[in-house]
């Protein structure tokens, strides 16, 4: 064992000795404590061991929040298994190709997201083992509860930890499909325990400093942030999804003093605590995107101040952070366990004040995307993650996003990451569809919504919801544009490319 090594389960263990009997997962009325944490989490690999699955395997999620999803993270730590999770919004086709990627040993669900993969444990005979959240099952799964009365909780039964190094991969967090399947940044303990202290020096948690967990689980926030948390020796008051008037009931009754935000996040709170007379007292922290309308208000009728800065599943999350009040507009100062470099297309720094890519090192990095080689030594061409996103500094050190590189260029609805080329190539598939341009634009609800500009020779062959239709039933409805203009000529470039650009300026960002 490595005198030096700290895993991911050797922050479980040290909260158990350290923390003890404080409440670490708080679901619906139950309070599981450091020290039952980490015994329920000793149990679980137990078991995992025992089913053959080894270090370096894989294990894929596709649920919504819950304890054992987060002692399965925990499990799999210890054993030195991969966390594979899965966006549960997903269509099963799309779920069905990052299983093909993932090459799991076990696949686990819940009640929300059975219908998605039902028939699969007959079907797909590449995975092994299915299981459920919870103490009963569909047909070909098994109840996921079982596992923990299989061996006993305490660490002396069952089997040892594996020998885990913090190079070794932790999770595999999906990140958008830019080249049809989701590319899968794969973290590992080391950087999660940067990541960790990271937050925890940034935003100055303390044991006190409850956090909401209601952002999904396979996002970045949300495992990052409960991780960060749980390493400060503070509680997750988890709930499966958010709902607005929950989470301000919540953040009352547990005295939450962080949540993570992405549009419509705050705004619902917000609605919520001003229906239910709450001026949420105990929150402290909102961290995340929005309007600068909504942070306003939520420094006007809570003592809760915005957190905002730069990040991405790739860097284990956040690289830059601040106080929006500090700076305005601004993204932060680069974070304590990095450093951020600004190029031009040939990788030359550019001065203070001029944009440039935005390229980081440091231990937040990633490993590397899961299976793809040739991807992550381009990404880090150079000894630096080319992050696709431009950004420029000021003369005091603060970053400012500018806006995304053309070949990466994404849309944020909701925090979830949308590639234009997904929805276009599905969109091309129309009959009589000649030629499309997807891009972002703003939205009050959402922080941006999808437009898509269709060129179609026949007028009048397609209204905007059969298009929008037509991409929800082939991938997730979350990609589907809100907003569609048909045309019968497209803005092209002299290669006869759609012109990007050309197209945004002539058709712009509004309905």
């Amino acid at each position: 064992m490595n005198i030096h090594a700290f895993t991911v389960y050797d922050m479980i263990a040290r909260g158990a000795s350290v923390y003890g009997d404080a409440p670490a997962v708080i679901q619906d009325d139950r309070a599981i404590s450091f020290r039952e944490f980490k015994d329920r989490v000793d149990g679980l690999a137990a078991v995992l061991a025992a089913l053959g699955i080894g270090k370096g395997e894989r294990i894929c999620i596709l649920a919504q929040n819950d304890g054992a999803y987060l002692e399965l993270y925990g499990a799999c730590a210890r054993q030195g298994i991969v966390a594979y999770p899965i966006n549960w919004r997903l269509t099963g086709e799309e779920v069905e190709r990052v299983l093909e990627r993932a090459a799991p040993q076990m696949m686990v669900v819940d009640a929300s997201t059975l219908a998605v993969v039902a028939g699969w444990p007959q079907r797909v005979k590449t995975v092994p083992r299915w299981y459920q959240f919870g103490q009963s099952a569909g047909p070909g799964f098994t109840p996921f509860d079982s596992l923990y009365g299989s061996v006993p909780y305490r660490s002396t039964g069952g089997a040892a930890p594996a020998e885990v190094s913090p190079a070794d991969p932790f999770a595999v967090i999906s990140t958008a499909a830019v080249d049809v399947i989701p590319r899968g940044a794969v973290l590992t303990h080391a950087n999660v325990v940067a990541a960790n202290l990271t937050a925890i020096a940034c935003l100055g948690l303390t044991p006190a400093d409850h956090y909401l967990l209601a952002l999904p689980l396979f996002h970045i926030t949300a495992l990052g942030m409960a991780m960060a948390h749980m390493h400060a020796g503070s509680a997750s008051v988890l709930v499966p999804r958010f709902d607005a008037e929950e989470a301000a009931r919540l953040v009352d009754r547990h005295r939450v003093a962080h949540v993570s935000d992405f549009p419509p996040v705050l705004a619902g709170l917000l609605d919520a605590a001003a229906k239910l007379g709450t001026k949420l007292p105990s929150l402290k922290h909102v961290s995340g995107l929005d309007s600068p309308q909504t942070i306003q208000r939520l420094h006007e009728s809570t003592g809760a101040k915005f957190w905002t800065g730069f990040g991405q599943s790739e860097t284990s999350g956040f690289v830059s952070l601040q106080r929006v009040s500090d700076r305005p507009g601004a993204a932060g100062k680069p974070a304590p366990l990095c450093q951020i470099r600004l190029v031009d297309d040939y990788d030359r720094e550019v001065p203070v004040g001029t944009p440039g890519e935005i390229t980081v090192r440091g231990p937040l990095v990633f490993q590397g995307y899961f299976a793809q080689p040739d991807v992550t030594a381009y990404t880090f061409r150079n000894g630096w993650h080319h992050t696709g996103d431009v950004g420029r500094f000021d003369p005091d050190g603060y970053l400012y996003y500018v806006r995304r590189k053309p070949e990466k260029e994404l849309i944020k609805p909701g925090g979830e990451n949308v590639y234009p080329a997904e929805v276009e190539t599905v969109i091309m598939q129309m009959e009589g569809v000649s030629g499309v341009c997807v891009y972002g634009i703003p939205d009050a609800k959402w922080g941006e919504a999808i437009k898509a500009v269709v060129e179609v020779k026949i007028a009048g062959r397609y209204t905007a919801q059969q298009v929008s239709d037509f991409v929800a039933s082939k991938i997730a409805r979350f990609k589907r544009p809100h907003v569609v203009v048909f045309v019968d000529a497209l803005a092209r470039s002299a290669d006869g490319g759609v012109d990007r650009e050309a197209v945004k300026v002539k058709w712009g960002s509004g309905a």
